[in-house]
């Protein structure tokens, strides 16, 4: 028997991918880590929505300020403004440049977060009293300040953790980086089954539990995600230095692509800051419930548009490096028109099986909390498509290394998305009305993105061809459509269906059969992207045969 070496599975695990590989992993780690989340959820509200709303309220708004945090100074920011430049010194094979603004980068981001984190813990009580919950009564404020407190630390743990994988994003390695949010949402997992009934060592009681408990767990997922994020660094050689290059003009290109990004990333989050305030007015369970639906209609936007426009990305920047426009506009057609096909299904189905899919998160036996949620969903569809395709849009500027023409899109989204979330809460639309603001402004985005994109590109970027293709997409979309109407009223949802085991096969069965109606019309609409499935299907079929 061959000797198991641990190099050897790294290396491997660390070769160069296409972008059609790049995007079946990142596919597959973003459905296992929905899957994960999923779980989470389920766990979470069986245990605290049904019994103890306001405890989950607090956990929920307790991660506000901390991601804040953490978007604004990290996240999306990095990757964006940092791949490019990175990938551009290596292109030219300046190593050492690359190496220099990567360690660079790394240390000013621990040393940014490391301070945020800190104020967080002391300001964690005028933050979440006036500013993020402040419909809290008093104990479940008492509990948000706490829990906020334990979660501050998120933001310095994330940020290493982002500029690594960064680093293995830019050269076309993806399973270390795809593993992160897996590991992280085994790490909550483990706090809610272990941590709620307290921690004991050598008998002696270190923690009280509860659903602290779970926010212990967060800070253990975050920890696991890092030391997973160092494993992805070996075979790549980095030459890390301690200090901060200043003069490295990478970095400092890199320094003037951040801000913009990371502002557009905080007005991101501004909204959900609004969206916390206003739900924590609307009654214990609101914010959770509003929570959840955001989660549930951000899960497909994670696995279609961020998976495959992350998968596209280094490619597209790679084909601007060369100069070659033309190539560029081909890709980021077929990037998004992969997006646009693989999405309306999605979300034509989400929202006609909104009722089954709520109930894997939240089946606790409390109609209200469940229909809460299901209402909200059905609200945010349209948010489902028009943020994947956001994805490549945004990805389509940073390409150019222009990050101030997405923000100052995202401040005019950001601000209507806003201003109407108010407006609908004056209304007394309830958290409906919340989503209903997040979907009108999320279609508002990608439709002016998408417009300048293909104004600076003389209409190149946006053909006939892809238009008539958008139009046989959409034709396709209403038939299915049709099929999953009719097959929710063949199989319904029922009052007594409280288990999984019901649930799910129901949903499989809508939703199997509306793709199939999606594909068939796809294929006799002649879409390019239905053939290869077919080809797959038939290559499976017909295997034995042969």
């Amino acid at each position: 028997m061959r000797k198991f070496k641990f190099k050897s599975v790294v290396a491997l695990a660390q070769a160069k991918m296409s972008v059609k590989s790049a995007a079946i992993v990142l596919a597959s780690s973003t459905l296992i880590s929905a899957l994960l989340g999923l779980f989470r959820d389920r766990l979470l509200n069986s245990y605290y929505l049904g019994t103890y709303p306001t405890g989950i309220d607090a956990y929920t708004a307790a991660f506000t300020v901390p991601d804040f945090m953490f978007f604004i100074l990290t996240s999306g920011a990095l990757s964006v403004s940092f791949i490019p430049v990175f990938n551009e010194r290596l292109a030219k094979g300046n190593k050492k440049s690359a190496w220099e603004l990567s360690s660079s980068l790394l240390n000013l981001m621990a040393i940014l977060t490391l301070i945020a984190s800190v104020l967080i813990m002391i300001f964690a009580d005028p933050l979440i009293r006036y500013v993020v919950s402040p419909g809290l009564d008093e104990s479940g404020m008492v509990l948000a300040i706490n829990m906020t407190r334990v979660i501050a630390i998120n933001p310095f743990l994330f940020s290493i953790a982002t500029v690594l994988t960064s680093i293995q994003q830019a050269v076309g390695r993806f399973i270390f980086y795809s593993l992160a949010p897996v590991i992280y949402n085994i790490g909550i997992i483990i706090g809610i089954t272990c941590f709620t009934d307290g921690i004991n060592l050598f008998g002696v009681e270190v923690f009280g539990g509860g659903i602290m408990g779970v926010a212990v767990g967060v800070i253990l997922g975050a920890v696991m995600q890092l030391i997973v994020s160092l494993i992805g660094l070996f075979g790549l050689g980095m030459d890390y230095n301690f200090k901060i290059k200043w003069k490295n003009q990478g970095f400092r290109s890199i320094l003037r692509l951040l801000p913009a990004r990371s502002l557009d990333q905080g007005m991101d989050y501004v909204n959900g800051i609004v969206n916390t305030n206003l739900s924590s007015r609307m009654g214990a369970g609101a914010v959770r419930s509003f929570n959840q639906a955001s989660t549930l209609h951000q899960m497909p936007v994670n696995l279609i548009g961020v998976a495959i426009s992350t998968a596209f990305f280094p490619k597209l920047t790679e084909e601007l490096g060369a100069g070659d426009k033309k190539e560029f506009y081909e890709t980021f057609r077929q990037a998004l028109r992969t997006i646009v096909w693989i999405a309306l299904p999605v979300t034509v189905i989400a929202f006609f099986a909104r009722g089954y899919v709520t109930s894997f998160i939240s089946n606790i036996g409390n109609n209200d909390s469940n229909g809460t949620i299901a209402s909200v969903l059905g609200v945010l569809c349209i948010a489902i498509f028009a943020r994947s395709v956001f994805h490549i849009a945004s990805r389509g500027f940073y390409a150019f290394q222009d990050t101030k023409t997405p923000f100052y899109v995202s401040i005019l989204a950001i601000g209507l998305t806003i201003g109407l979330s108010v407006w609908f809460y004056s209304l007394s639309w309830g958290v409906d009305g919340l989503g209903a603001a997040q979907s009108i402004g999320a279609v508002v985005e990608i439709v002016i993105l998408l417009s300048i994109l293909q104004k600076r590109a003389h209409g190149e970027l946006l053909n006939k061809a892809f238009w008539k293709a958008a139009g046989r997409m959409a034709f396709a979309g209403v038939i299915t459509g049709c099929v999953a109407f009719s097959m929710t009223k063949f199989v319904p949802l029922m009052v007594t269906d409280t288990s999984l085991v019901i649930t799910i096969p129901k949903f499989l069965l809508i939703a199997g059969v509306s793709l199939a109606a999606y594909l068939i019309a796809s294929y006799f609409l002649d879409l390019k992207e239905a053939k290869p499935v077919f080809n797959y299907i038939k290559k499976i079929l017909f295997r034995n045969a042969k």
